[in-house]
């Protein structure tokens, strides 16, 4: 039998040093994860199951995917919901054979439903090094549905948290919304040492399919996904 016809490509893919540069931290809430909280927290969800969302994220386009990505976010409140989020990423980052991951995060989306800004970022980093061998960078979105008032007072929210933030990037909605919008905000941020990546949401790990793609820290990353992929552009802080 010839070396081809032994070849695994699963395993071969499995064995592969990844990164990961451009996931949206809330939009990696898996249906099992969201109903728990859901639970802890006594939220209600448009769902009845876990087979129901999982069902559901059979989306077509970028806004049917936010709008399920916007109704799981509801379940996350405390502190405690956010380190969860992210330690069951890395978790499951770390199973597949990524060794770095630059996770964006929305803060607006929790910050409109009156949880503090330092909640959720706090949750995030104290999640981001709950699993070990998997080094991480947290990028800060500005929501493009949301206008430039807001954008300023989300960095006005992130100033003290400057040396925690690589970069700053756009999410959600784009129909209507512009980059410029957001011109005076991203050069502020620019002033400020940040670099401005690219901006769109995406699916859960268990949803996405083939990509590849080269990691700030000059790792070849290679990995099969399950669904479209969102494209995206990173320029690393350096």
């Amino acid at each position: 039998m010839s070396d081809l016809e032994t070849f695994n490509l699963d395993q071969f893919i499995g064995g592969i040093p990844k990164a990961e540069l451009h996931l949206h931290i809330e939009g990696s809430l898996e249906p099992e994860l969201m109903f728990e909280l859901a639970r802890r927290n006594k939220v209600a969800i448009p769902f009845a199951s876990v087979e129901d969302v999982r069902a559901a994220y059979q989306f077509s386009n970028l806004q049917d995917f936010l709008d399920i990505y916007y109704a799981g976010a509801q379940v996350l409140q405390t502190e405690q919901d956010f380190h969860d989020l992210a330690a069951a990423y890395f978790a499951r980052a770390r199973a597949d054979g990524v060794r770095h991951a630059e996770i964006f995060f929305d803060p607006q989306t929790h910050t409109d439903r009156g949880i503090p800004f330092d909640v959720v970022i706090e949750g995030l980093l104290s999640g981001m090094v709950a699993v070990e061998g998997v080094s991480s960078k947290l990028i800060l979105s500005f929501l493009r549905h949301l206008d430039e008032e807001a954008a300023f007072a989300t960095w006005k929210a992130a100033e003290k948290w400057l040396d925690r933030i690589a970069g700053v990037g756009l999410d959600s909605s784009e129909l209507g919304h512009p980059p410029s919008k957001f011109a005076r905000v991203f050069a502020a941020a620019g002033e400020a040492g940040w670099p401005m990546p690219a901006r769109k949401a995406r699916p859960p790990m268990s949803m996405r399919r083939s990509t590849c793609c080269m990691s700030t820290e000059s790792t070849m990353a290679t990995a099969r996904w399950r669904t479209p992929r969102w494209s995206s552009v990173w320029r690393n802080r350096g």
